[in-house]
């Protein structure tokens, strides 16, 4: 396969596209629908980051603890 790069162009100055209402007149380029507008963003990554990293520090240093500690019997 080739590989042709074509230059993402987007407008700044270029309004986006309004909500989308009648998507089967506008199948080839739809705008958004309103659930993807109107949607709130109240459950970020955020909450389970704060559980899911320290856990996985603990984890790992226990790893660690067992991998590599000193074996007095040595």
């Amino acid at each position: 396969m080739e590989n042709n790069k074509t230059p993402h162009a987007e407008d700044p100055g270029k309004c986006s596209k309004p909500i989308e209402h009648d998507y089967a007149a506008h199948q080839n380029d739809p705008g958004p629908s309103p659930e993807a507008i109107n949607e709130p963003d109240n459950k970020g990554a955020g909450v389970a980051m704060k559980w899911a990293i320290p856990i996985a520090i603990i984890i790992l240093f226990i790893i660690y603890w067992f991998m590599f500690r000193d074996n007095p019997n040595t």
